[in-house]
């Protein structure tokens, strides 16, 4: 048996967590090498999730002409026949794009790339098999960075043809005129709202009462009525006992006895780490019971020269806290005193049409902390850049406390909602009072405005007079 070729760091997968993670190490003159198993770099970020979603959704309000309907009177109608393919020259250019980014910074950096699927041997050693063979690795320390995959319940006969997971749903040939999503979290929501903005016949079905209850009840409740408005239809309160394909789609039947038949279907209700293959065993590893590796607060797992970071080891599963996750790790394995955690305020993007973003506190965790809270909003309808761009149902919502006016939360429903939240973060972040907003001047006609006119609706709702926006 060959002897193992000698790293300073080993990291398993190359999708954010990985790639940061790898060219941190690099960046202080560590050896590194980086095993992908995948055709591609970036992970389900760049090829299947995150990044070619997103440039669905602007390429539906693009293609449909959603966002101008309501500034022109125009009545856009999609072309007959269009595929997925159609909708995803743009998303191919972009994926190209970060693949080729990727690629490059794991070449300035002086990172090995591995090719191949990874198994641990021992808790140091690493058997990595490709197409050329088999090759042995030996990392000082490893990082566990693999990601994520869709859980697929043995009731629903997956077969990507017409029944799909959130990793293979936009390998579908063509656009169907109906479609079931099961799950309304973020990427049920997500793709619920593009293939709406499409033209499709959506019904989102969830087992719960309302969509993203992790939100703030009205943000929530705003986005169930934008999407009630497009001729969204929801089964709440449901969940499918089976899921059988049709010669021409999908017949679900609910627990209640409810049947829904659809040209296509999305499960979109969970997911678990993706450690098939690695063995981890060997390394004296397991996935926990919510099917994650569990670490510790510097992402560390029960092996402690062994880090896990990323989707991987389950909530928040960004990308944005994936790569802070890479860095601190290694800069902790390490003891490098450059970066050593991941910001405590985190902002949440949700790329539904309409787009949400929200920080900090919401009316229900204040409730829940028994803190005297005050709220003022702002609406798109009276903002000048909102009717400009053809918004007018969005609202910028700020959570203040009663006492001294110190910022605690902000929520937004509306266009560029998860640019917009950056604003109020540094605000939040600082521990400084809503004055901060009127105090500052904002361009004018901006979105940001709104910020100055929720500080000042606030501050009548803390007075009992009410301000009218303006």
């Amino acid at each position: 048996m060959s002897t193992p070729e000698s790293f300073d760091l080993v990291v398993i997968g190359c999708g954010p967590a990985g790639e940061k993670a790898g060219a941190q190490a690099a960046y202080f003159g560590k050896r590194v090498a980086v095993i992908e198993r995948a055709a591609a770099v970036g992970g389900s970020c760049i090829n299947t999730g995150t990044v070619p979603s997103k440039t669905l959704r602007e390429s539906a309000l693009y293609f449909s002409g959603l966002k101008q309907r309501g500034l022109y009177g125009i009545d856009y109608s999609l072309k007959e026949n269009l595929t997925v393919h159609d909708f995803m020259h743009h998303e191919r250019e972009v994926v190209d794009m970060e693949r080729a980014r990727i690629l490059k910074n794991l070449e300035v950096h002086g990172i090995e790339l591995v090719r191949g699927q990874a198994a641990f041997e021992d808790p140091h050693t690493i058997a990595v098999t490709g197409p050329s063979g088999t090759r042995r690795v030996r990392g000082e320390v490893i990082l566990i960075s693999t990601g994520s995959k869709p859980h697929r319940p043995p009731e629903i006969a997956f077969d990507d043809v017409h029944t799909f997971d959130s990793d293979t749903f936009l390998q579908m040939d063509s656009i169907p005129k109906s479609l079931a999503v099961i799950g309304g979290g973020v990427i049920g929501c997500e793709y619920a709202s593009i293939f709406m903005a499409l033209g499709v016949e959506v019904t989102l079905v969830d087992g719960r009462d309302r969509v993203l209850p992790f939100l703030d009840w009205e943000i929530s409740d705003r986005l169930r009525d934008r999407f009630a408005a497009l001729g969204m239809h929801f089964l709440f309160n449901e969940r499918p006992a089976k899921a059988e394909n049709t010669a021409w789609g999908v017949r679900l039947t609910m627990k209640s006895g409810k049947v829904l038949e659809t040209e296509a279907a999305l499960f979109a209700a969970g997911r678990r780490a993706a450690v098939d293959g690695l063995a981890l065993e060997k390394a004296n590893l397991a996935i926990n019971d919510k099917g994650y590796i569990a670490v510790d607060g510097n992402y560390r797992t029960a092996m402690p020269h062994i880090y896990a970071a990323g989707d991987v080891i389950g909530f928040p599963a960004l990308a944005s806290t994936s790569m802070e996750q890479g860095r601190v790790a290694v800069c902790h394995a390490f003891g490098l005193k450059y970066k050593e955690r991941v910001a405590s305020l985190l902002p949440m993007g949700i790329y539904t049409i309409p787009e949400i973003s929200a920080a900090g506190e919401t009316e229900e965790s204040c409730k829940e902390k028994k803190i005297d809270y005050c709220v003022g909003r702002a609406r798109y309808e009276n903002n000048a850049r909102g009717h400009i761009v053809g918004d007018t149902a969005g609202m910028l919502k700020l959570i203040f406390t009663r006492a001294d006016r110190k910022l605690l939360g902000i929520s937004i429903i509306g266009e560029s909602a998860t640019e917009l939240i950056h604003v109020g973060m540094m605000v939040l972040d600082k521990g400084l009072r809503i004055d901060e907003f009127i105090e500052l001047v904002f361009n004018y006609p901006t979105l940001c405005e709104m910020y100055k006119y929720a500080a000042y609706d606030g501050l009548g709702n803390l007075s009992g007079h009410k301000l009218r926006e303006g």
